[in-house]
């Protein structure tokens, strides 16, 4: 009887152990078993570094094929990974015959291009191929009858517009994939229309909707589809990219869409075919949201807001399918921030925390729509944190996926990234998501290290904490952290105020300004410092999404001394270029600063150079670090050096010829569409001064290699554009193909005249404006030793620091109108000068003013 009663007591604690382990992870993604000395308070466990390998693969859709996953992306690029951290590429982007994913490329997806993506409008000169889900569809019937495929649903695009969504089959996740059919198209007309730059006739009868009238599938177009003059009515109708497959809970297979436009959609697919099951009558969903016989049913956004990327996934632990989107636009200035719904159907009603649907009521304002679970951010580092750099931060991340592993219900957010002060360099990034107790996935601060969800001690909790609120705006700007502490007590304190609780094992319960946000505790790396830390994750019923990362609390008198003794200014025995003065520490430690002559260096940083033939200036900057009742001194000697003497190295006056008349340099030379190849045409018309070449959107000139051979220079030019494109360059310069200067009339961030470069990192020199069509606009800019500054008609639009150094050879390549890859320019141009040596800002003036 003792024997059965000990193996009895013995099989109880077994099971009393079994129950807490699944009670630890209710509500959360399950994942390996906590450390066993995860519990007790102290603890600093740091375990080997992670490696990390990047790529670059925009609108990242992940898929995971026996040990491996993968990323489809934007431009047939895509990237492969065992562990979610390390990737490598196995494409080759638009090379055809030979493409990596789509074999003869143009051949293969010629059904597609008909309507969209080849050589036409926007895709001018090139491709676009976009935003493609690769999904393993165990029912296709193939060609010969066998079952299973992959299957890629890609997009072509030609305008904001028009585009088709296709899709082809392969028996190999990596391709080739061969072209099946195209199954949506958008941006059609009522009659016969044709887009710039393109001889695709736009009517509808060009699209699939004339074959599904023919086969019944259809009893017509819908009149709706189109605005009271033809167009297409893109308010309502959505336009055909961001394909994304998912199944239901009875196994049906469904495809959602769309972008911007007339919102997201969804609609059936064939498991066996492939093929779209077309509602084929208009209606209503019963909470009154449109069903459209072609399209399907609406299911987010509408009224041309912002929303793309949809990407749909079922748990079925909480039995809900959520949906993300992500608003604004995907420059590194556009606000790309995630958004996140839930539904107990696959075709809606969507809502977010709050209860509002994910399809707009109207043309409203939707940025109070959704659940915000990232947009930019920046983990500042202060002077003081441990590491280097600015801190860790995204810009515009989003055009998101999500892998949700069925064995082990951990959940991944897979997106791309643009970053601070890197340009529009973008690379994949991969964060864990969790549950929290409302059963809404919260996204981890850090991207993925390998860091598993455990049982923390409260006591390990206390302390100071960088602290973001991504709030439910979008913008170019950036939430950056805030100081708080989570006091033993319970309460915040520091930049925000309000209460905090540890729930059950790694439950987050925080109250701030009266809303209450529940998440989880985790320890991730932080990569600022190289350490593991404490972090927390969570999201209040407003659909506001909170983090929070430790850091190392210290003494007011270690705070003191830390921020004197990282502070920095560089070097400044030669300066040339506006300093950063910081004027906050770590752990909120205060730094103000006084200058001993302000017309050298005021108190903010701001240099007066002398002009060229002057001596050099000084002046001494000296900060006060202050924390409580502790303060320290240090200062710095300050030598600012006066303008260099220019030379000028080349002058093109167009006067009717393409002639150096500086007679440094030989003429230039005519060039077609491209940088490096022939046929174009150059005429001339009345200048700024004397005559002016003239640029007809299809030719270039080269200019002499070897222009620029230096890290000192300027480029002065008057342009007047007859059309502004997006990347088209005026005059470029470039080491290689992979390093290079560019002046834009419309660049990429928010269609800006700037200066853009592309090197290690991208560059944007932006003018914050736009320079007008048919009107003489002088351009300048001038960079010195890697400072470089942007002139509009003489006033200077821009400054900063870190330019590359492009022209380190004595051959690079320079051209006006061309490069290697955008649309060439059309308009007028004169009084091209190259100098050796950075104009001072009245020297570019007398050159803005001279010819007006």
């Amino acid at each position: 009887m003792r024997k059965n009663l000990g193996r009895f007591t013995i099989y109880m604690l077994l099971l009393v152990l079994v129950i807490s382990s699944t009670t630890f992870g209710k509500g959360l993604a399950k994942s390996a078993k906590p450390n066993e000395n995860s519990n007790k308070p102290g603890q600093d466990i740091q375990g080997p570094a992670p490696v990390f390998n990047d790529v670059s693969v925009h609108d990242p859709s992940i898929v995971k094929d026996g040990d491996t996953y993968y990323v489809f992306g934007s431009h047939i690029e895509a990237a492969k990974s065992k562990d979610l951290k390390s990737w490598e590429t196995f494409t080759n982007g638009y090379t055809t015959p030979d493409n990596a994913i789509y074999g003869d490329l143009s051949k293969n997806l010629a059904g597609s291009f008909e309507w969209a993506g080849e050589n036409d409008s926007d895709s001018k000169g090139g491709f676009a191929v976009w935003a493609p889900d690769v999904y393993w569809n165990e029912n296709y019937v193939n060609e010969d009858g066998s079952k299973g495929a992959y299957m890629i649903y890609y997009s072509a695009s030609s305008t904001y517009i028009r585009s088709a969504i296709g899709y082809a089959v392969s028996d190999k996740i990596e391709g080739p994939y061969k072209y099946v059919d195209t199954i949506v198209y958008s941006g059609f007309t009522k009659e016969e229309a044709y887009d710039a730059n393109s001889k695709v006739n736009k009517k509808w009868t060009n699209t699939n909707i004339q074959d599904l009238i023919n086969e019944g599938t259809l009893t017509g177009p819908r009149t709706g589809w189109f605005n009271s003059n033809g167009s297409f009515a893109n308010g309502n109708f959505p336009n055909a990219i961001d394909a994304n497959l998912f199944r239901d809970k009875e196994g049906k297979l469904w495809m959602t869409y769309g972008s911007w436009s007339g919102g997201i959609f969804v609609l059936e697919i064939d498991e066996e075919t492939g093929k779209a099951i077309y509602p084929g009558k208009d209606g209503k969903t019963e909470d009154g949201r449109m069903i459209d016989r072609y399209f399907g049913t609406k299911i987010a956004g509408g009224y041309t807001k912002s929303g793309e990327g949809p990407y749909i996934v079922y748990d079925k632990n909480t039995d809900y399918f959520y949906l993300y989107v992500t608003y604004g636009w995907l420059g590194v200035d556009g606000g790309y921030n995630m958004r996140q719904f839930r539904s107990k159907s696959p075709d809606g009603p969507y809502l977010d925390a709050s209860g509002q649907d994910a399809v707009l009521p109207g043309n409203v304002d939707h940025t109070p729509y959704g659940n915000k679970i990232m947009g930019n951010f920046l983990f500042e580092r202060k002077v003081g944190d441990p590491g280097t750099g600015i801190g860790v931060g995204y810009m515009s991340p989003g055009h998101n996926s999500v892998y949700l592993d069925p064995e082990t219900g951990k959940q991944f957010l897979v997106f791309h990234s643009r970053f601070p002060e890197t340009g529009e360099m973008h690379e994949v990034r991969i964060h864990q998501m969790f549950m929290n107790k409302e059963g809404w996935p919260v996204v981890a601060p850090y991207r993925y290290a390998g860091e598993e969800i455990a049982k923390v001690n409260r006591q390990d909790l206390i302390g100071d904490y960088k602290f973001i609120n991504q709030g439910k705006d979008y913008s170019a700007e950036i939430k950056k952290s805030v100081f708080i502490s989570l006091n033993k007590d319970g309460t915040i304190s520091g930049d925000v105020e309000g209460t905090w609780e540890k729930d059950s094992h790694n439950t987050a319960i925080i109250t701030i300004d009266g809303a209450t946000y529940t998440g989880v505790f985790v320890r991730q790396w932080d990569p600022t410092s190289e350490r593991y830390v404490m972090a927390f994750t969570a999201l209040s019923k407003e659909g506001v999404s909170i983090w929070g990362s430790k850091i190392e609390s210290k003494t007011d008198k270690e705070v003191v001394g830390a921020v004197i003794s990282d502070l920095s200014l560089g070097d400044t025995d030669k300066v040339i270029s506006n300093l950063n003065l910081p004027v906050e520490g770590t752990n909120h430690a205060t730094i103000s600063w006084e200058t001993s002559d302000s017309a050298v260096v005021t108190n903010t940083g701001v240099i007066t150079r002398p002009e060229a033939g002057k001596e050099s200036v000084k002046a001494t900057l000296t900060a006060t670090v202050t924390k409580g009742e502790v303060t320290a001194t240090k200062s710095f000697d300050i030598t600012v050096l006066p303008y260099k003497a220019t030379g000028l190295t080349a002058a093109y006056s167009f006067e009717s010829s393409l002639k150096d008349n500086d007679g440094k340099f030989s003429d230039g030379t005519i060039t077609g569409n491209r940088i490096d190849n022939t046929g174009g045409t150059i005429t001339y018309t009345e200048g700024k001064s004397g005559q002016a070449a003239v640029f007809n959107g299809e030719s270039g000139v080269r200019l002499p290699n070897g222009l620029i051979s230096s890290n000192t220079y300027s480029v002065s030019v008057w342009l007047k554009p007859e059309q502004l494109t997006n990347y088209t360059t005026t005059f470029f310069g470039a080491r290689d193909s992979n390093n290079w200067v560019s002046l834009l009339p419309n660049g990429p961030i928010g269609g800006n005249t700037m200066v853009w470069s592309g090197s290690g990192r991208w560059y944007d020199a932006p003018a914050g404006l736009t320079i007008n069509k048919g009107e003489w606009t002088h351009l300048a800019f001038t960079v010195d030793k890697g400072t470089i500054n942007l002139y509009v008609n003489g006033d200077k639009k821009f400054t900063g620091t870190n330019f590359p150094d492009i022209f380190t050879t004595s051959n690079g390549s320079f051209s006006l109108g061309v490069n290697w890859w955008d649309t060439p320019y059309k308009g007028a141009m004169d009084e091209l000068r190259i100098y050796e040596g950075a104009l001072s800002p009245g020297e570019v003036a007398n050159l803005a003013q001279a010819n007006r």
